[in-house]
């Protein structure tokens, strides 16, 4: 068995650093948002940071529950969720504002959803 508080405590950070997110990203109407304003390139930059942490993690959560826990819930691709933090960390000058748009206009709303029913699960 793992340590369930510490899995809640990270779920909990995840949940705080995807509600950032989600708040960030309300002003972005558009890719070229994120390309041609610097406030754009700004939110996009912070965005990223946070979208790191998230998929750290993820992982440690893997980590920590032998990767029992997150494939309870197939809503969520989180290979792709942990897989973007590799992306952004690894090839960041090459980052494709086209798929962090994507991600933040299609794919977080369920995985903020998801952690919270996690998290309900786990009490």
């Amino acid at each position: 068995m793992y340590d369930k508080s510490l899995v809640v405590e990270i779920l909990i950070q995840i949940l705080n650093a995807s509600k950032t997110v989600a708040k960030r990203f309300e002003v972005v109407d558009s890719i070229d948002y994120f390309i041609d304003t610097p406030e754009g390139q700004e939110k996009l930059d912070s965005i990223c940071m946070q979208l790191i942490a998230i998929g750290e993690s993820l992982k440690n959560i893997d980590k920590i529950t032998n990767k029992t826990l997150l494939e309870k819930y197939p809503q969520v691709d989180w290979k792709g969720a942990k897989g973007i933090r590799d992306i952004i960390s690894h090839h960041y000058f090459d980052l494709d504002a086209e798929e962090i748009y994507f991600v933040c206009d299609t794919k977080l709303d369920t995985l903020i959803k998801t952690i919270e029913i996690i998290l309900e699960d786990l009490k």
